[in-house]
């Protein structure tokens, strides 16, 4: 049976390849997106499930859903990474694995940028390798769950 991997993505990710091209890359979210299922599936036999919001319950909601449907989580929380208590008291209540990660190095950029609230209740972080940052959640998505 495929295991099932959910990769949530917080506010203006829908934007990336047109947004400030200089940090987050010329690939759009929808290519991220096929490069993520083919990897998935290619590599670790993984369906992917990708979604993206603005919206900060949405995300809140997609969370409390990976227990009982999903075998891993991936989230970028974009700015909700700096922000959300609610999103980090949702990532507690999950006891899959879960990675965060960025397309940016969150380290090299503004000083608000630094703190991850949200990494708190992550098994990992992943930050800086741009659209790789993906791939790169789903190879350590497969390493916790083997």
């Amino acid at each position: 049976m495929r295991k099932k991997i959910l990769i949530i993505n917080g506010p203006n990710i829908n934007l990336i390849g047109s947004r400030e091209k200089n940090i987050y890359g010329k690939t759009s979210i929808e290519e991220i997106k096929t490069e993520c299922e083919v990897h998935g599936a290619n590599y670790y036999n993984f369906e992917i499930e990708f979604r993206q919001s603005n919206s900060e319950g949405d995300i809140i909601n997609w969370l409390q859903e990976v227990e009982k449907k999903f075998d891993g989580l991936i989230i970028n929380p974009a700015a909700y990474t700096h922000t959300s208590i609610a999103i980090l008291d949702s990532l507690k209540t999950i006891t899959k694995p879960k990675i965060e990660i960025h397309l940016s190095n969150i380290h090299s950029r503004e000083d608000y940028r630094k703190k991850s609230i949200t990494a708190e209740a992550a098994d990992g972080l992943i930050s800086g390798f741009g659209k790789n940052s993906y791939l790169l959640g789903i190879d350590a998505i497969n390493q916790i769950i083997k």
